[in-house]
């Protein structure tokens, strides 16, 4: 079977899928919002500081798993820990899998409605409080964002199916250029908006008065999360890397795209809502209420402009929910094919088909079944819920420490020199990162999310 598994045909393939992998929608409007709620600069150096020291070894850790044992997140902790309960991490990053790509294609499918509604030039018609109410009755309505998930996941679907080379890599290389292109062009559009100096200034001045430990810990959990690692998303792509592929190198470039697709995003998000007078909300409300409102004040003074802008952004929202959805559509999709010796073709249609159902629950819960609970949450709700507050934590625990106390020291560091022909200077500062550093900052990060849930 494995001889038959795909391969990534280049370092350029394995770099940008698994940055395609990072880039979500979360590096675009959640990023800003925890830098407003956390003092501008000030947050944004922390949050770097842990992309490299926590979220790195998370990636790197999964790198080693995925290539040494070159198989699904499931079947690589029985063939590098047979008869052991490590695989249970596995089976909780097929699980994260599925729950995060059933509600996480509900949001991009209210981004699909909306490419589609500026696209035709409706988005302007609504105005003020409007945005509000529109949003309200499109999210509730019983069938309408359930027809553009589906849709949404066939886009995903059609990328899958096409394998690792033909599918995955050469729509990586296509949409991350192109996501790129549309961030520069979007950060001149804001730049050039009146007023968008003091958005800047905000970004790029330190209010060390805003630091509280709580902000800390947001900030890791920021990093941790931008990064989609926890979950297997890196374990199945690593699995599809060539033994020549620098695993360090790889992470490292993973980090700065993904860090840099955050930051411009704040460049995109500040001097905008600045510019009238508007600070970032939390959620979706920015991303479907608070920027249209923009956008329909641009296109009231600059018709042209306002038009571009509002497209372009929510072109740019799908492209990042549809390079993550792929990821983690193919987690599942290689369990369900080895597991179960199928086609590609036929994993990817059981996929694609419980993901809807269970979109649709979860879509459906802001309409029709929003008093419809399971452990006194809504289908989306409970999702994301399980999935961010203990599937990827708990999952990032798991593996830096099967990676970092586990598994054998002589596998580790011929993964990372890659059977020594690659000098890695810093070979025990990583190690020590993996088996300490990263370990204590997740179960921090863990503690901080749970605890508060229990305690008043």
């Amino acid at each position: 079977m494995n001889k038959e598994r795909g391969r990534f045909g280049s370092q350029l393939g394995v770099v940008l899928a698994s940055a395609g992998s990072a880039v979500g929608l979360g590096n675009i409007w959640r990023f800003p919002t925890e830098v407003g709620k956390g003092g501008g600069a000030a947050f944004i150096l922390i949050y770097l500081s842990f992309i490299f020291l926590l979220a790195m070894p998370v990636m790197l850790s999964e790198f080693i798993i995925g290539r040494s044992a070159r198989s699904n997140a499931i079947s690589a902790f029985q063939k590098l820990a047979p008869g052991k309960p490590w695989v249970v991490t596995g089976m909780m990053g097929v699980l994260g899998g599925f729950l995060v790509l059933s509600f996480y294609s509900v949001v991009a499918g209210w981004t699909l409605h909306y490419v589609i509604v500026s696209g035709l030039g409706q988005l302007h018609i609504q105005g003020g409080a409007d945005f509000g109410q529109a949003f309200a009755a499109f999210v509730s309505h019983p069938w309408r964002p359930i027809l553009y998930l589906a849709i949404f996941l066939l886009l995903t679907h059609l990328v899958v199916v096409g394998g690792i080379h033909h599918g995955i890599e050469r729509y990586s290389k296509l949409m991350m250029p192109l996501l790129f292109v549309i961030i520069i062009v979007l950060v001149g559009f804001s730049l050039a908006m009146p007023g968008a100096a003091e958005g800047i200034r905000f970004l790029l001045r330190p209010d060390l008065s805003k630091l509280t430990p709580d902000v800390v810990l947001s900030a890791m959990g920021q990093a941790f999360f931008s990064l989609s690692v926890g979950i297997g998303c890196l374990v199945t792509y690593a699995s599809y890397f060539s033994q020549e592929t620098r695993l360090v190198k790889s992470a490292m470039n993973v980090c700065v795209i993904d860090t840099l697709v955050a930051v411009l995003s704040g460049f995109i998000i500040f001097p905008t809502v600045f510019s009238i007078g508007i600070a970032p909300d939390a959620g979706p409300g920015l991303v479907f209420i608070t920027l249209p409102n923009v956008f329909a004040l641009t296109f009231g003074q600059m018709p042209f402009l306002g038009y571009v802008f509002s497209l372009l952004f929510y072109v740019l929202l799908l492209l990042a929910a549809l390079t993550s959805s792929i990821s983690m559509h193919e987690i599942c999709t290689a369990f369900i094919s080895e597991h179960f010796s199928t086609s590609r073709r036929k994993a990817t249609v059981i996929v694609t088909a419980i993901c809807l159902v269970l979109g649709s629950f979860c879509s459906l819960s802001f309409g029709p079944w929003k008093d419809v609970t399971l452990l006194g949450r809504g289908f989306f709700d409970l999702f994301d819920f399980t999935v961010t507050k203990f599937l990827m934590p708990l999952g990032g625990l798991l593996m830096t420490l099967f990676v970092g106390w586990y598994l054998d020291r002589q596998l580790v560091e011929q993964q990372l020199t890659n059977n020594g022909s690659v000098p890695v200077r810093l070979m025990r500062p990583l190690l020590f990162l993996i088996r300490w550093v990263v370990p204590i900052g997740i179960l921090a990060i863990f503690l901080n999310e749970i605890l508060p849930l229990f305690i008043p």
